[in-house]
């Protein structure tokens, strides 16, 4: 069975976003591949600086991958800090890692455009990532368009590797979850960041104005509209299965329609899909020892791989250890 590898930041309320372009297909992935998932709080600190925050997130990111159906039977579910030979493995492939690979980093150059402080653990953001990558023998790794480049410089850091020391790693291919990034309320990228998501367990009222919000055109309720250029339409989207996406763009292209109608229906179907697993995501938040326990038992599964992979590397590359 193929190795598959997911993380996710500890970041906050989760949103639509996070769910179908990362969660959602991590779920799948449980029944067909042998799935690790990790929470990566060390990737947290280049953003977060606030340690109660970063230790609540944490603790909030794993119940809501239980709640959301991640079976710790199937999947190894850790915290990335759990398992401390990331850094020492981080160390080793960055000292081999050119500087113009990350300087040209897609997500690195926008965030230093959108503002965001630079600093040294921004720009090898890429390399932290190719160490979760390398250090698990990932055979296939999902991405989203925004995060394929991180994985082609994880794919030349490994055979760079594997060219100098022997060859030591696989060079994971990519598993695409989704062709185009889930639109935010404004129709760029949904993001925590920008403040334009939908969050999946928030209140219905909050949850009522955040789908409120969502920008669509001017045009009269009598015109045909374009459901290509539709944010609206594209969140709807992520419901609904084929026949029901051309449905909905027959309703598009043949007036009357009202955006607003529209809006009424897509927030009747976030409540109705996530009720249940607001329900038990409850039930978790008032068992953290559950929580505990569940990543407990992952760092132990995923420090057992991570321990053959840096004995491997550390014989490669001369480390001698007693």
């Amino acid at each position: 069975m193929k190795r598959i590898l997911s993380g996710i930041q500890p970041s906050g309320n989760l949103h639509l976003g996070n769910y179908f372009a990362m969660i959602k297909p991590i779920l799948d992935y449980q029944e067909k591949y042998e799935s690790y998932v990790l929470i990566v709080n060390l990737h947290a600190l280049t953003s977060s600086f606030n340690r109660e925050k970063l230790q609540k997130n944490t603790l909030d990111a794993a119940a809501d991958f239980l709640a959301l159906g991640i079976d710790i039977k199937k999947s190894i579910f850790w915290v990335q800090s759990d398992v401390p030979e990331v850094m020492e493995l981080m160390w080793y492939i960055s000292c081999l890692t050119p500087l113009g690979l990350l300087e040209r980093g897609h997500a690195y150059k926008s965030k230093k455009q959108s503002n965001i402080p630079s600093s040294l653990g921004l720009l090898s953001y890429p390399v932290l990532m190719a160490a979760d990558i390398l250090l698990f023998q990932t055979d296939r790794v999902p991405v989203g368009p925004d995060q394929k480049q991180h994985l082609e410089i994880c794919r030349d850091i490994a055979i760079k590797f594997n060219s100098t020391y022997g060859e030591v790693f696989k060079i994971p291919e990519p598993e695409i979850t989704m062709r185009e990034t889930v639109p935010g309320l404004d129709g760029q990228k949904m993001s925590k960041s920008l403040d334009n998501y939908i969050s999946i367990f928030s209140d219905e009222k909050t949850l009522k104005k955040q789908v409120m919000g969502i920008v669509t055109d001017s045009t009269p309720v009598d015109e045909p509209k374009d459901p290509d250029k539709c944010t609206l339409f594209k969140l709807y989207s992520l419901f609904l299965d084929e026949k029901g996406r051309q449905e909905l763009r027959n309703r598009y292209i043949n007036p009357p329609l009202k955006y607003s109608e529209v809006k009424k229906e897509l927030l009747g179907i976030i409540i109705d899909y996530f009720r249940p697993y607001k329900q038990k995501r409850k039930e978790i938040e008032e068992d953290r020892e559950l929580i505990k326990s569940a990543l407990m038992e992952g760092k132990e599964k995923a420090q057992a791989v991570a321990s053959r992979t840096i004995s491997q590397v550390r014989d490669a590359i001369g480390i001698l250890c007693p």
